[in-house]
């Protein structure tokens, strides 16, 4: 069973392969230009999907003739360009020309993952024996679909990453976003620098005291 249906697979890959620069069949600088040929763009971005759905590893999604080590250093390049933020650019315009987003309200939180392979924006974790972890801040509309994105180390507390968090929202949403939208948080952003950065941004805010209980509970362990 493929990881997503084809109907949704080819649409997004005609979008992906769009993007990518012009990859030679073998490399230029190579004297002969005998050497094994380059692992084709679609059979890696195939596999990166199949690593976004089912939330595995690189190597559980290889295949023979596409390593593990192949997909990293692959999506590695392809940061490097933006294609990903590019890509979930028009994924949010293509919703909101077909469903239509909810932009009046935006929430914001931040949450910590494990980041045993280290890298740049990882930091000791404060809830785990601070090992190697990453915070993620997202924004999303009212209904929970991402619209804005920012990470750091785990040890950098979620007030810090509102202003980043802002910024990807508007850069990923464009004319999109509504002008005054309410951007609703938890107790951690009640602050002058939090508030600050709102007025800045001309963002409206609910933020949740310290004592008072959500209207909605999500429930107890």
């Amino acid at each position: 069973m493929p990881a997503v249906p084809s109907s949704l697979l080819e649409p997004l890959w005609v979008q992906f392969a769009a993007l990518l620069p012009l990859r030679p069949e073998f490399d230029p600088t190579h004297p002969l230009g005998c050497h094994r040929r380059a692992v084709p763009d679609r059979d890696v971005f195939e596999a990166v999907v199949r690593k976004l759905v089912f939330g595995v590893g690189y190597e559980r999604v290889a295949e023979p003739g596409c390593s593990d080590w192949v997909i990293r250093d692959r999506v590695k390049a392809w940061t490097a360009l933006g294609l990903a933020q590019e890509v979930h650019r028009l994924a949010l315009a293509a919703y909101e020309k077909m469903i239509g987003l909810r932009l009046d309200d935006l929430p914001a939180d931040g949450c910590l993952t494990k980041a045993s392979a280290r890298g740049e924006t990882c930091g000791p974790s404060p809830v785990d024996r601070r090992r190697q972890g990453t915070k993620r801040s997202t924004m999303t509309d009212a209904v929970g679909v991402p619209v804005g994105l920012a990470t750091a180390g785990a040890n950098r507390h979620d007030s810090k990453l509102l202003e980043p968090t802002i910024g990807a929202t508007k850069q990923q949403l464009g004319d999109i976003l509504p002008e005054h939208p309410t951007v609703h948080l938890d107790s951690a952003y009640n602050g002058k620098a939090c508030a600050a950065v709102l007025q800045a941004h001309d963002l409206a805010a609910v933020i949740a005291a310290k004592g008072i209980k959500a209207p909605i509970q999500a429930g107890k362990r």
